[in-house]
């Protein structure tokens, strides 16, 4: 997987670097995680990445369309590596979960303004919320 990361960042043309890499790789597996969460999973197998150097990788890959940041109401920002399909998401209420939801009708941006005001519209943005399985289950034993 790593060769399809240094392609990507090749062809947004960004340098191909460890953290850069390393930060694909934690998004990858771990989508819709925060920035603290980003740096500990980094850190498991690269001890000396600073936060500051997270962040601007972060920051660098998210300009480039590498990454997509989320910020759900009230919450801190998540990133995800899915990009570019325009997708939404569930929120759970209660615990935080984030989870992907197919757009809501047709292709993106999957939701035709009322009124568009003379926008070109190319993205839309719905937040879901509610409860999670897990949570609603909790509820339900206790």
């Amino acid at each position: 997987m790593t060769s399809e990361f240094e392609a990507q960042l090749r062809a947004v043309s960004l340098r191909v670097t460890q953290p850069r890499l390393a930060v694909l790789a934690v998004l990858r597996d771990h989508p819709h995680v925060d920035t603290d969460a980003v740096i500990a999973l980094v850190r498991v197998d690269h001890p000396s990445v600073s936060h500051q150097t997270v962040y601007d990788v972060l920051r660098a890959l998210t300009d480039a369309g590498l990454l997509r940041r989320i910020q759900p109401a009230g919450a801190n920002a998540r990133y995800e590596t899915r990009v570019g399909d325009n997708h939404h998401h569930a929120v759970c209420r209660s615990c935080g979960a984030i989870a992907d939801v197919e757009c809501a009708v047709g292709h993106a941006p999957c939701l035709t303004a009322s009124d568009d005001r003379g926008f070109v519209v190319d993205e839309a943005e719905v937040v879901y919320w509610g409860t999670c399985p897990d949570c609603v289950s909790a509820e339900q034993t206790a």
